[in-house]
């Protein structure tokens, strides 16, 4: 059973910057993709950014530019570099990974507010 466990939430500031961390139990390179999503409160579950496993980074137009999908095969975990948060980044952040079957994590909550 592959786990997947998110670090790096919390309260920031409007401006300020946070790093997501997704650590899998297992070896990554196998993923096919691995992405980040977010759901906020009353809605639904959205897709921030994903990184395939030859390096190939897509992001949603809100992310663009201000947040970088990284992995790192050796250390079996994915990033999600997060600057000039804004109010609306408000969500819990969830870490997902695609080979053949699917996995997720449980999520890590990000609040941005003065």
């Amino acid at each position: 059973q592959v786990q997947l466990v998110e670090s790096g939430g919390g309260f920031v500031q409007p401006g300020g910057s946070l790093r997501l961390s997704c650590t899998a139990s297992t070896d990554i390179f196998p993923f096919v993709v691995m992405a980040w999503y977010r759901q906020a409160p009353g809605k639904q579950r959205e897709l921030v950014a994903g990184i395939y496993a030859n390096g190939q980074t897509k992001y949603t137009e809100s992310a663009e530019g201000r947040f970088t999908i990284s992995r790192d095969n050796a250390l079996k975990t994915m990033y999600l570099q997060m600057n000039n948060l804004k109010p609306e980044d408000t969500a819990v952040y969830y870490c997902h990974a695609k080979a053949g079957w699917e996995y997720w994590g449980q999520g890590t909550q990000v609040t941005v507010a003065s």
